[in-house]
């Protein structure tokens, strides 16, 4: 009789502590909201902790790394400011201001890297491209294809010259746009699986040569610094900037985006 009281005892504890852990468990909007407000009162380190735990919680948007970021930035903090602000970037890739804050966390970084130029077909090729994300495009190519099919089907039920014309004309022009965002897509799609970057993370990070920390140094990047990743050896990272130098770092000096 005693062991059951015991046990019973026992378990009405374990549902009040259960119980109180869940009162008190904020969920990731009331998180969000939280570390707002530690924000505006300047509580900044407050305010990371309760945004890191919407981010560990599995809820990702790009106002909480936008804010993520801002909240770094505040701090001087290079490397989480930059890659906060490229996540937030990657999920609204056309936000004004995510880009302007990027840049003005990419400013405190040491390294002063130079893109190899581009021609001018590619430089706007890339600019339509970063347009939109990969579902932007996929969205924009079925409106088109919606598009060229409802002209398509006007044009072969109208009644008139002029209305056959004139959708005949725009089913072909929505078919262009179609077979162009449709490509665009691809190109998205392609950039997304061969291309992983990652930003620098250690105060100062020594390049080599080869995977091995006995190889001689190639060059030495700074925290904040975005690197492409070609391939992995490892506990090595082989990366390539922006102006084409190339290299192995550790993977523990970097963050993958």
């Amino acid at each position: 009789m005693k062991t059951m009281i015991r046990s019973s005892y026992r378990f009405v504890v374990l549902v009040l502590f259960m119980a109180s852990l869940s009162l008190n468990a904020q969920t990731p909007q009331q998180l969000f909201e939280t570390g707002n407000s530690q924000y505006a009162q300047n509580n900044f380190e407050e305010a990371i902790k309760n945004y890191e735990k919407v981010l560990d919680a599995g809820y990702e948007s790009a106002a909480v790394y936008y804010n993520l970021a801002n909240a770094n930035y505040k701090l001087n903090r290079i490397a989480p400011s930059v890659y906060n602000y490229e996540k937030a970037l990657e999920l609204k890739p056309n936000d004004k201001e995510i880009k302007n804050n990027l840049e003005f966390a990419q400013n405190m970084t040491i390294d002063a890297i130079t893109p190899l130029p581009e021609n001018t077909f590619k430089r706007w090729w890339n600019q339509l491209l970063n347009m939109f994300s990969l579902d932007g495009w996929a969205i924009v190519t079925v409106v088109c294809m919606l598009l060229f099919a409802v002209s398509f089907i006007i044009y072969y039920f109208g009644k008139t010259t002029t209305l056959k014309r004139g959708f005949f004309t725009m089913a072909f022009v929505a078919l262009g746009f179609g077979l162009l965002s449709l490509t665009l897509a691809f190109q998205a799609q392609s950039n997304e699986n061969n291309k992983q970057f990652a930003i620098v993370f250690s105060a100062e990070a020594e390049i080599k040569s080869e995977p091995s920390m006995a190889s001689e140094d190639a060059f030495v990047l700074h925290e904040g610094t975005k690197v492409r990743v070609l391939e992995t050896e490892g506990d090595w990272q082989m990366i390539r900037l922006a102006d084409g130098k190339e290299g192995w770092i550790p993977t523990t000096d970097i963050k993958i985006l």
